[in-house]
């Protein structure tokens, strides 16, 4: 149902930006020249970073892999993990130094978009050029944004750029047996979604001395274990027990066996190793002749995680390799003490497929129970409905392809959706160097410099990698490009005009790690 017009919609700007995250940012930044305006639901910058982390929250990569490319950290050769707020800080001071925060509406949360532009109905015949300008003249959506103070105001754009992101605001939560669900439970039932939002005594009154449970094993999941961990440590304190669905690789550091992590990743030798879209035939049959050595590296990886940690003693040891995890941007970073709150019994580990309440608890599949004063859900979230809750018919249908992905070129544009840019949807292990490139993509696709291809051609594109990602790794809905990300940012620098390769020398282009800093280029 439309929100209810009071006024007619007003054109502030050409361009309008949903979200003010770390892709919202980037993207207002690099849009500067014309006058976006961005819609931010909060009070306030961080996205994720701001609503939906933890007291004990850190950056899962090193500093100086998490920074725009023209504004490096303060001491970014720290190898120690920053905190959220550290992570928070470095965010404002970017947005301060470039002069960002003047293009935000804060307070001021989307609640739906219209299409009232002229779309053509035989897309598929367009030529390559002929997609259109992103800047066409004239209004092509509506926007009905919500103040605080309650009142709907309309605004059109001739481009919209959606970084309302993958992660918060819509929870995934788990389905559950007839009558087994949380209404039946006599204890607390919270998402990480709202266990975020507490400050740091409403978390500990929550927590301490309690028989918490928390359904997960990802990183929100460790975080939160350990959380609890440490609100139980005296005489008092309960166990805390995390039921573990899904088994993934865990580390303690970025340094395997001495060597950093990066060098065996990304470098260009690195991910030559690893089957990349519009390889030509000569590199095909050379990736499968050294597929050999991606599986080595990936079991020298291993051995050093299962010396190092307890995975066997604890039965968490994943069944798959290690490279389908990176493929699929799902390993984590334990912290040093997490695994010693374990073997002090704080924190336990219960396998389960199935699982549903009871009145006094958790009841898995296997017929046994575990009781809980507390059960909180780190089950993710679901970006799709999220976005799929903004979107008119018939582009709300198309979010998601047949494969269960956001189908999108470069990872920014749908092909099926006209004027519109998503950033902050595909993953790498620097999420942050994947959304500042694209956002410089696009503002020079917004400035006509170069033209999209047609949309058959974007389609069959994102087909190709697609098929790579599937044959890489089963978890290729996460939409991760971990294993090919210097090669599709080559792909995206050919587009601009730049250099694909960014290093002085052919020794440093072949085995130094790439990062944001090498994709720095004066304006």
């Amino acid at each position: 149902m439309s929100a209810n017009r009071q006024t007619s919609p007003q054109v502030v700007s050409k361009v309008g930006i949903i979200g003010a995250g770390i892709s919202g940012i980037a993207a207002a930044k690099q849009l500067s020249i014309h006058n976006p305006v961005v819609f931010e639901a909060t009070d306030s910058i961080g996205g994720v970073w701001k609503h939906c982390s933890y007291t004990c929250t850190k950056l899962q990569t090193p500093r100086c892999d998490f920074e725009f490319s023209d504004y490096p950290w303060p001491n970014r050769d720290n190898l120690s993990l920053p905190s959220y707020q550290e992570v928070l800080d470095y965010l404002y001071s970017y947005a301060k130094h470039f002069d960002v925060l003047k293009y935000i509406k804060f307070n001021s949360k989307v609640v739906e978009i219209q299409y009232v532009g002229n779309h053509s109905e035989n897309i598929m015949s367009l030529k390559p050029g002929e997609y259109g300008s992103l800047l066409n003249g004239h209004p092509v959506w509506e926007v009905s944004v919500q103040m605080s103070s309650g009142t709907v105001q309309w605004y059109k754009f001739e481009f919209l750029v959606v970084c309302v992101g993958k992660y918060g605001d819509i929870p995934k939560m788990p389905t559950y047996p007839s009558n087994k669900g949380p209404d039946v439970f006599h204890g607390n039932v919270l998402h990480t979604m709202d266990y975020s939002k507490l400050d740091k005594e409403a978390a500990r009154l929550l927590l301490e001395g309690k028989k918490v449970a928390i359904v997960g094993y990802k990183k929100s999941a460790i975080d939160l274990a350990l959380e609890c961990a440490q609100a139980n440590q005296e005489p008092n304190g309960q166990p805390c027990t995390m039921v573990v669905r899904g088994l993934h690789w865990v580390f303690p550091s970025y340094r395997i066996w001495g060597l950093p992590f990066s060098l065996l990743y990304s470098t260009r030798s690195s991910q030559f190793l690893h089957e990349r879209p519009n390889q030509s035939l000569f590199k095909q049959l050379l990736g499968i002749l050294l597929s050999p050595m991606r599986r080595a590296v990936s079991k020298f990886i291993e051995s050093y995680v299962l010396w190092k940690l307890p995975l066997v003693k604890y039965g968490l040891k994943p069944d798959h390799p290690f490279e389908e995890d990176y493929a699929s941007c799902q390993m984590a970073i334990v912290a040093e003490n997490f695994f010693e709150e374990a073997d002090k019994g704080n924190i336990l580990f219960k396998r389960a497929t199935n699982w549903w309440f009871w009145s006094g608890g958790i009841e898995f599949d296997d017929q046994s129970k575990l009781e809980a004063d507390v059960v909180i859900l780190a089950t993710g979230y679901d970006g799709n409905k999220k976005l799929k809750s903004l979107l008119p018919e018939p582009f709300r249908s198309l979010v998601v392809d047949s494969t269960g992905v956001m189908p999108l070129y470069k990872g920014t544009i749908h092909p099926l959706i006209p004027n519109m840019a998503f950033v902050g949807y595909i993953e790498s292990v620097s999420n942050l160097h994947t959304a500042e490139i694209r956002c410089k993509w696009l503002s020079k696709l917004v400035d006509d410099e170069f033209k999209l291809p047609n949309v058959e051609n974007m389609l069959q594109q994102i087909s190709r990698e697609m098929e790579v990602m599937k044959r890489t790794t089963r978890f290729y809905k996460r939409h991760c490009i971990s294993t090919f990300s210097i090669n599709h940012s080559d792909e995206i620098c050919q587009e601009m005009g730049w250099n694909s390769l960014r290093k002085t020398n052919w020794f440093s282009e072949a085995f130094s790690p790439y990062g944001s800093q090498d994709y720095y280029e004066q304006d």
